[in-house]
């Protein structure tokens, strides 16, 4: 058998291994400069371009800067997801039935990750509405796994999480609405944060929706990295509603109840690389003097065909109003399979039950907030296996089979969006195979400090994979 083809750019030039932290800092002490760590960045974006087809637009000769130098991340290279507008790029939610101009001013969460002081090289690629679980699409290049490039990246940040880990960039934008933040990082061996419901500002689009389940984010290769970026987002604006998060440093000495769930929202079957990743981590978490105890999921059965039908509500409203709230140019006849399948479901009867599911949804996610009544974070898979090989959620495959599909790997994830709960992905294991296996820890709702804290204890007892080694 051969060996498995890996993508990565790192060498000994000014970006070296640094992470974001330490790139801003030797910005800072003007060790270097940012025009030198931007230089960088572009060769090795331009260097991985071949092997990962990751890049939705290039702005490598008119990168969007901060507009000051204030920013704890400034001069840090960074790339946006292709549904945020950023002033100059275009916005084509990675869809092939949009060709969007660029856009005319930054959207209101761009203005808010701007003020980090990060410069945007350009735009990551995304499956199309962020609909699938993996960055695949009806008649373009995949964007492959750089750790292995017969399998999935995952989505629908897929995009952000090959370049991150290929060492392209140190941080790269990403949001979340159903696990697109914490299943590419599982997929690429990095850390994902999807942050509580209005923890940031919100991009227009998760303004309109019935149950917001859309939080903005980024994936990094390390904790610190992540801890600052949402440290520095609160000195641009922070929800007043919310505990402050302020940066978090390290780990706490504080004891935690954690309970494991183990079974899916959806019925699938968890693989064998995954539950040992999962039972690895609650055995160091014990070495920790944490409490791990099984329970129960805490939601209706219907939770997953609930969900699917509120994913198809937002493939309507895509295809059908996507001209008024994304872009003029878009043509119904360009959707994917996934899209038109979901929209199709919608429009034939689907919509009579969605009231239906919307309240169900609401109550499940008031029955997964009781699970902290009692337990301080919850552990669980991110997906219910390793990454699947390129084409297994392909949306060229039969609408009903993809479907099915879908719901055995993106098995946890969607119950946090829903409850607006935080989550947090982090890379505890290789596969055989030398792909990474993400385990996820949530929170109560404001809680991403705990997380932090436990990422950061985590980390220090079990260092991160590294696709370099």
């Amino acid at each position: 058998m051969t060996a498995p083809t890996r993508v990565h750019a790192f060498t000994d030039d000014v970006l070296g291994d640094h992470d974001a932290v330490e790139l801003a800092r030797l910005v800072r002490t003007k060790e270097l400069s940012a025009a030198e760590v931007e230089a960088a960045a572009v060769a090795r974006l331009r260097q991985v371009a071949p092997g990962l087809h990751a890049m939705a637009y290039e702005a490598y000769d008119s990168p969007r800067r901060a507009d000051a130098d204030t920013g704890l991340l400034h001069g840090v290279p960074t790339l946006v997801k292709d549904n945020t507008d950023v002033r100059g790029m275009p916005t084509n939610h990675g869809s092939e039935a949009i060709r969007a101009l660029p856009a005319k001013r930054d959207g209101r969460y761009a203005a808010q990750f701007l003020s980090t002081g990060m410069t945007v090289l350009g735009k990551s690629r995304m499956p199309e509405f962020g609909f699938n679980a993996s960055t695949e699409f009806r008649s373009g290049p995949p964007t492959p796994n750089p750790w292995n490039t017969e399998h999935s990246v995952g989505a629908s940040s897929g995009g952000s999480a090959a370049l991150v880990a290929a060492g392209a960039v140190p941080i790269a934008h990403a949001n979340d609405g159903g696990g697109s933040i914490r299943i590419p990082a599982a997929a690429a061996g990095l850390v994902g944060l999807k942050p509580s419901r209005g923890r940031h500002i919100d991009g227009e689009s998760a303004r309109t929706l019935p149950i917001n389940i859309i939080t903005e984010g980024v994936v990094t290769r390390t904790v610190r990295d992540t801890a600052l970026f949402h440290a520095a987002l609160e000195r641009h604006w922070r929800n007043p509603a919310l505990p402050p998060l302020g940066l978090v440093e390290g780990p706490a000495r504080r004891r935690l109840r954690v309970a494991m769930i183990t079974e899916s929202v959806t019925d699938a079957v968890v693989d064998t690389p995954t539950k040992a990743a999962l039972e690895r981590t609650a055995t160091l978490l014990e070495s920790q003097g944490h409490t791990v105890e099984p329970v129960p999921v805490p939601v209706d059965a219907r939770f997953g065909d609930d969900f699917l039908r509120y994913w198809g509500l937002l493939a309507f409203l895509a295809g059908n109003l996507g001209r008024l709230t994304m872009d003029q140019s878009l043509d119904t006849d360009r959707l994917d399979g996934l899209t038109d399948g979901l929209r199709r479901g919608f429009t034939s009867g689907g919509w009579r039950r969605t009231p239906a599911a919307l309240l169900r949804l609401r109550r499940a996610a008031a029955a997964y907030a009781t699970v902290f009544d009692h337990h301080d974070v919850v552990l669980c898979p991110v997906v219910a296996g390793v990454a699947p090989p390129l084409g297994h959620l392909s949306p060229n495959v039969p609408f009903d089979d993809l479907v099915d599909r879908l719901l055995r790997h993106v098995a946890f994830t969607p119950l946090q969006n829903v409850s607006g709960a935080p989550a947090i992905s982090l890379p505890m294991a290789l596969s055989d195979e030398g792909l990474p296996i993400g385990v996820q820890l949530s929170a109560a709702y404001g809680d991403e400090r705990t997380l932090l804290e436990l990422a950061y204890a985590l980390e220090e007892q079990s260092p991160w994979p590294r696709i370099q080694q």
